[in-house]
């Protein structure tokens, strides 16, 4: 039976797809920018069973973009602001929390638990590299979020195969590492093939692999999340029904 709250949604879709929604599993890797707005969408389309990842902490930094960040939430972890507010939105919600940050080994132990999707909003290269490597060996479905940083303009922000990006060079640094390590299956990402606004790059200290990052607006991170959010509940809608015995 699809819950009151859901009403609206199953007016739009039907109970049927309403049904598959509250079976699938969904994991989400990083709760930033992306992955918040990525983690919110699929909670309020009535994801029944969700597993969230960040390891950070709000930072005052993150005010200008990330769902989680409050001034009343600053020095919190990210993962447990978030639960917080998904179950509040649905506390039948089956929610998993994992408020630490992802050694490359653990990315193996994590594809391999059954998800029906993956979503990778990592934004340190070599994690989001290893998370990718294992969905693609592991022949997981999944989708992963390019750069949303350095640019302005939303109308450029699409859904593509990785090997059809352009203009993005986060992009093209996780296709070089891939055919170097020989990995050349093609995979869904989104991403922005608007030019990089010059200058709008800063380097770091390369804790937690992250060398460097881009200036940001609100909307863009927002707008990626919302549409790896949007395929993946198109996808799992779009699923055959399970035969009846």
């Amino acid at each position: 039976m699809t819950p009151e709250w859901l009403v609206r949604t199953s007016l739009l879709v039907g109970d049927e797809k309403i049904e598959k929604l509250q079976q699938a599993r969904v994991l989400i890797a990083g709760l930033g920018g992306v992955g918040s707005f990525a983690a919110e969408f699929l909670c309020r389309a009535g994801v029944g069973a969700l597993t969230i990842i960040d390891g950070d902490t709000v930072d005052v930094s993150n005010k200008n973009r990330q769902l989680p960040a409050l001034d009343s939430t600053l020095g919190q972890q990210k993962a447990a602001v978030m639960a917080t507010r998904m179950k509040d939105i649905n506390p039948s919600l089956q929610l998993e929390v994992i408020p630490h940050f992802q050694e490359p080994e653990d990315m193996r132990l994590l594809v391999d638990r059954g998800y029906d999707y993956i979503l990778d909003c990592i934004d340190s290269f070599q994690p989001k590299l290893n998370l990718i490597r294992c969905c693609l060996e592991a022949e997981v479905a999944f989708i992963s979020s390019m750069g949303a940083g350095g640019r302005i303009n939303p109308e450029y922000v699409r859904l593509a195969s990785i090997e059809e990006t352009r203009n993005c060079p986060f992009a093209q640094q996780v296709r070089k590492s891939l055919r170097r390590q020989k990995i050349l299956r093609p995979f869904p990402v989104i991403f922005s093939d608007e030019q990089v606004i010059p200058n709008s790059v800063e380097k770091t200290d390369g804790t937690r692999y992250k060398k460097s990052y881009y200036g940001t607006i609100s909307y863009m991170p927002a707008l990626f999340g919302l549409h790896m959010a949007a395929f993946v509940i198109r996808q799992i809608m779009a699923r055959p029904s399970a035969e009846t015995p």
